[in-house]
Formats: C-alpha cells, sequence, structure tokens
C-alpha cells in the first residue's frame, strides 16, 4: 500500500453540500470511497485557511490514487492537490540507490 496526502478546497457548490450535509456525512463518504478503492482512510480534517480538508488514506498505488483525485476534481465540487508520503524506512532505501546521475555541464 501508499499513502497519500490529499489536501482538498471546495468550491462554492461543494461547500453548499457539506452545509447541507454536515462534516461528519463527508467524512463517512471519503471513508467508504477509500475502502471501496481498496485503501483506508487513516486521517480527516477540515482545516481553516487556503484548503478546507485534508486527508490521509493507504491506497494499492498511484494509479487508484490519481482515478481518486481525478474523479473529485471533475466533479466540479472541490479541487484536489495529491502529495505521495515516504516512510522513514523508505527514504533510507532510496538514499542507499546508487543513481547515474551526470551533473550538467560537468
Amino acid at each position: 500500500m501508499a499513502r497519500y496526502l490529499w489536501q482538498v478546497s471546495y468550491t462554492a457548490e461543494g461547500l453548499k453540500g457539506v452545509l447541507k450535509e454536515g462534516g461528519s456525512a463527508r467524512a463517512s463518504s471519503i471513508t467508504k470511497l477509500t475502502k471501496a478503492m481498496g485503501g483506508k482512510l487513516e486521517a480527516f480534517y477540515f482545516a481553516f485557511g487556503g484548503d478546507d480538508v485534508y486527508l490521509i488514506a493507504d491506497l494499492p498505488g498511484n494509479v487508484d490514487a490519481a482515478a481518486l483525485a481525478l474523479t473529485v476534481g471533475a466533479s466540479g465540487a472541490a479541487h484536489v492537490k495529491t502529495v505521495v508520503l515516504l516512510t522513514p524506512e523508505e527514504v533510507d532505501a532510496a538514499a542507499k540507490r546508487k543513481v547515474p546521475y551526470k551533473v550538467p555541464g560537468a
């Protein structure tokens, strides 16, 4: 499983839906959605500021994460930014990989 952070900003239509159904209904809906995609919702928070919602979820992979983000974005109810999260162990493994990189101009 891969872990993702979604930063969500509702459009006016999306906010109307939250006002009508409430925050708990949104969290429940997203929990069901991630489960249907083969994953698990770890955290769901509403927030003040530039983004309205922060989500952390485990999904089988990037294709599933992209499908979810594309579908939500295409609904017109929200703008979604997806961030792939890495564990410390994954960064350790990446740091040990030999990469045949050549500096430009060298």
